[in-house]
């Protein structure tokens, strides 16, 4: 049986991952600059499966408006270039044998609004998880008092710090969303 601190840390651990994985998914949305991290989320078919392109090759920055992947098997050079392309960041990689240079171009105003959309979309869906994590711990508290072995002032107690749990967690993701509007929107 678990008790009130064991479901309290899980709940912890729980919504700190969602807050990590909204972290990646905002590392995905480009703000105009190149970042390493704009290039997470492409997968490349190589040797018959799909494998992320940081297994695939070597990604830098040269400079702030360019990125480079130096593809270690030259044979996946085109697989690369094709991920590339069909990727939904609306790039036009230049292929130089196993060198890709990937110049990253000037968001236009409609591309950053759009891009401040999909950044709210995935801040929500983080929040909606946050809220299934608190659910799932009241669950837990009710069930402890169900079984007698919390008092009721315990499981108003509990649910109390439950609740402010989620609400730091929330706030913190309405944190984040607010810095990543401002950096895509920033010319």
């Amino acid at each position: 049986m678990a008790d009130f601190n064991q479901i309290k840390n899980d709940s912890k651990n729980r919504m700190d991952k969602t807050i990590e994985t909204l972290r990646g998914d905002f590392g995905g949305l480009r703000a105009g600059r190149a970042h390493v991290s704009l290039l997470d989320g492409i997968m490349v078919e190589a040797y018959g499966s799909m494998t992320p392109l940081s297994q695939v090759g070597t990604i830098s920055v040269p400079d702030a408006r360019t990125l480079s992947v130096s593809v270690w098997d030259r044979s996946l050079a085109k697989a690369v270039d094709k991920a590339l392309r069909e990727s939904d960041l609306g790039l036009n990689p230049a292929s130089d044998g196993q060198l890709i240079r990937i110049p990253i171009p000037p968001l236009s105003e409609e591309r950053r609004k759009e891009l401040v959309k999909i950044a709210g979309k995935y801040a929500e869906q983080n929040k909606v998880a946050i809220r299934n994590i608190r659910r799932d711990a009241l669950d837990e508290v009710k069930k402890l008092k169900k079984d007698n072995l919390i008092s009721e002032d315990d499981e108003k107690r509990y649910e109390n710090e439950i609740q402010k749990l989620t609400d730091d967690s929330i706030k913190k993701i309405e944190e984040m969303l607010e810095t990543k509007e401002k950096d895509i929107m920033q010319v």
